[in-house]
């Protein structure tokens, strides 16, 4: 019997992690098969063929998509390419929809079957997009429990695999290890600041966050901060901004999860980073900025009250939410002060994120979708 050949297609760093741990979930059931696609650095170290990295123009709103459609345009037109010479048992969908939804339309055409793990956030906005999975995905695997059901309604089968960052998201050395690491002191209130994995959104969330720092050290000294770096983004920016804050900061890199397991409090852009906090437990201010339009039209798309991943599988706003003009330094301040000396409501916000970590169960969900996945390419 000929090895099996699949293709996976991940789009920005959360994507590219959870593709290699795919990869090496499907490696212990089909040792044979062979793996490629687009994807970042943990793909390929996971023994993917990358033909293209596009984690590194992963960005956000239709402004930034414009201006790097070429690059976009070429990576479509080069997996394709692929696709028609390799002609895989399945391609893998990793989220990143805008992409994958055109990119299932044309392997569906190719009579290429596909598999979309961790769904584009149909039910948040673009429900549109509902009409293209049911037609061009051939099977879904679901993150959070109401997505499952959210596609049932929609006359869709999905399979609800649990969450991965449950296995994931574990700190590599102990607090002492990690605070001596950092020259941080165990007797400060530490604060982490983690402003996302694009550069895009690094260079308009962290300086208002820098500033939002000085303010609350101003108000609870003395805090000490910590920066967590997401490899994706340049480190000359980080520094840059650091630089021109005049802030003594900690810079970690590569260590996300050290990094928020020695802080009290976090302040975390908006996305996947606001559930990784959450399964630490940690209590958290959410924020976020983006351009003019591309705000607007989300305005005009988006279908819930809030947009932290955190809140939404609450089902209610449990941390505090500054979006857009809100997310101001006085204002992120303002709420990290209050969360920070009021050690009742730290209690309450610590017990629902507990509550949350329940929600995500069970462990093992890359094992759980490698096995559909195998099952699903020998028919």
């Amino acid at each position: 019997m000929a090895d099996k050949k699949i293709m996976i297609v991940a789009g920005e760093a959360s994507g590219d992690m959870h593709a290699a741990h795919l990869i090496k979930a499907l490696r212990e059931l089909e040792p044979s098969a062979q793996f490629s696609g687009l994807g970042g650095e943990r793909m390929e170290q996971a023994g993917a063929r990358v033909y293209y990295d596009l984690t590194r123009i992963a960005v956000v709103g239709f402004q930034e998509v414009l201006r790097n459609l070429g690059k976009f345009r070429g990576a479509f037109k080069l997996f394709l390419k692929e696709a028609r010479a390799i002609r895989p048992d399945c391609v893998v969908l990793v989220d990143y929809p805008g992409f994958n939804l055109a990119l299932a339309k044309q392997l569906k055409r190719l009579k290429i079957r596909t598999v979309y793990y961790i769904s584009p956030q149909v039910w948040a906005w673009h429900r549109g997009r509902v009409k293209a999975i049911r037609k061009f995905v051939d099977k879904m695997l679901v993150v959070f429990r109401f997505e499952k059901e959210f596609y049932e309604e929609e006359g869709i089968e999905a399979e609800y695999v649990g969450h991965p960052l449950l296995d994931i998201v574990r700190p590599s050395m102990n607090k002492e290890e990690a605070f001596t690491r950092l020259c941080l002191s165990f007797k400060r209130i530490t604060v982490a600041l983690l402003p996302g994995s694009r550069q895009q959104e690094v260079k308009k969330l962290l300086p208002v966050m820098l500033e939002a720092a000085k303010l609350i050290n101003k108000t609870i000294p003395p805090t000490q901060f910590v920066i967590l770096r997401s490899e994706a983004v340049a480190k000359e920016i980080f520094e840059g901004a650091i630089s021109r804050s005049g802030l003594r900061v900690s810079l970690l890199e590569g260590n996300t999860y050290d990094g928020i397991n020695i802080a009290d409090f976090c302040i975390v852009a908006s996305g996947t980073a606001t559930l990784e906090v959450a399964i630490m437990e940690r209590p958290m201010v959410v924020v976020y900025k983006t351009s003019l339009l591309t705000s607007f039209i989300a305005r005009c798309l988006v279908r819930i009250p809030d947009i932290a991943l955190v809140n939404v599988v609450a089902g209610g706003r449990i941390v505090p939410e500054l979006i857009q003009s809100d997310a101001t330094a006085q204002k992120i301040a303002k709420e990290s002060v209050g969360i920070l000396s009021d050690p009742e409501r730290i209690i309450s916000i610590r017990r629902q994120l507990q509550e949350i970590k329940e929600m995500l169960k069970p462990y093992g969900a890359a094992q759980r979708a490698a096995k559909i996945i195998v099952d699903f390419i020998h028919p």
